[in-house]
């Protein structure tokens, strides 16, 4: 296990004014889930709470699955650090893992559903579910996540694995949320084997009993309005409990509604249903937006309005006196964040100094100069 960092997301704003500062603070860490089928190493994982001292209903959130089998080594438990901050602001522990195959987590093709004519959806989601459920059993386990009152929370191919999940229901599973759920799009509305599908929701419906939440957007290009009906109904005429939610088009395609961009339109969704059940928490207010770096020009803060909405952590921003920057994100420490922007803004300015760490000013200012950047690359 990776050691555990404290991200602390302060209310820049109110200290610029002079004013007490508020602060509202997360815990994360990095994890790797034990399972037998993933051995030695775990499936990838990463989770993020609120920071107080007691134990946090677990929120469980399932990723989809890219069209191009070679882009899941690409994916990371940390890049999906905005989605989970939601469920974490709302009082959960968000938990992210990476199904066997995906990231770093052990696996190939494990899941894979076969030839498109056939593709058979059932195995694969079984798949899917004995990852969840492994991730499930290791948060039982800790003494800051409680596993009674959960819930469940997937996009595309992981709202597959999340309404499978209710279908083998575990105990303490209070709801689960579907975004876009689905899988075997192949391209813009062609989808293997569509009956198929279909028929593998149906399934899910003779034993899933959880509360659920199903969104789609009328503009997902993935799974359009004509098919997310068709599984909706194959799932609630065989006993599935679920409201189902016609979202307004987002963009160019809807089915990158549930994302760090959508908030503002999936969230209300998200606070009805858990309100409807009794499962909602205090919130958490989420922090003002850092302030720019004095001595940067029009084009400069553009940039550093993109530093700021870039939701991979680990980032840092670094400026220099004249008005030079540089920044990274996607880093996997703090260290290296800081480390690889310095050295971005030591490519324009003979002298640097680290401006923002994730979403927080930096501490005492770190100054690196050119006669150092060797070290600092």
């Amino acid at each position: 296990m990776i050691p555990s960092r404290k991200l602390i997301l302060l209310i820049a704003g109110l200290v610029m004014a002079g004013m007490p500062a508020r602060a509202a603070e997360f815990y994360t860490e990095d994890l790797r889930i034990p399972m037998a089928e993933a051995a030695p190493q775990g499936l990838e994982a990463f989770l993020v709470r609120p920071a107080g001292a007691k134990r946090y209903p677990l929120a469980l959130l399932s990723h989809g699955s890219p069209r191009k089998f070679e882009d899941r080594a690409t994916m990371s438990a940390h890049k999906y650090y905005g989605i989970a901050l939601e469920y974490a602001r709302r009082g959960f522990a968000a938990l992210i893992v990476m199904r066997r195959g995906y990231g770093t987590s052990p696996g190939g093709r494990v899941d894979s559903v076969g030839g498109c004519a056939n593709a058979a959806y059932l195995p694969a989601a079984a798949v899917a579910v004995a990852d969840l459920r492994a991730a499930i059993d290791a948060m039982a386990r800790r003494t800051d996540v409680t596993t009674s009152g959960m819930i469940a929370a997937g996009h595309s191919a992981g709202g597959l694995a999340t309404v499978a999940l209710t279908a083998q229901a575990p105990s303490g599973l209070a709801a689960a949320i579907s975004f876009a759920g689905g899988r075997g799009s192949r391209d813009d509305d062609d989808v293997c084997n569509e009956d198929g599908l279909v028929q593998a929701f149906a399934t899910f419906g003779k034993t899933s009993r959880v509360p659920m939440l199903w969104v789609y957007a009328t503009n997902d290009n993935f799974f359009g309005p004509d098919l997310a009906r068709r599984l909706y109904d194959g799932f609630r005429g065989n006993g599935g409990t679920a409201k189902f939610v016609a979202a307004p088009a987002y963009g160019d395609d809807g089915h990158y509604l549930y994302s760090v961009a959508g908030r503002p339109q999936w969230t209300p969704y998200v606070d009805t249903f858990l309100r409807e059940r009794g499962l909602n928490h205090d919130m958490l207010s989420p922090p003002d937006p850092l302030p720019p770096p004095g001595q940067l020009n029009e084009a400069a803060r553009a940039e550093f309005a993109r530093y700021l909405a870039s939701t991979l952590p680990h980032k840092a921003f670094a400026v220099s006196p004249n008005g030079g920057y540089g920044w990274r994100s996607g880093r996997t420490t703090v260290d290296e964040a800081q480390r690889d922007s310095l050295a971005a803004c030591l490519k324009w300015s003979p002298t640097c100094t680290l401006y923002a760490v994730d979403d927080r000013l930096a501490g005492p200012a770190q100054k690196t100069s050119t006669d150092q950047s060797a070290r600092a690359r």
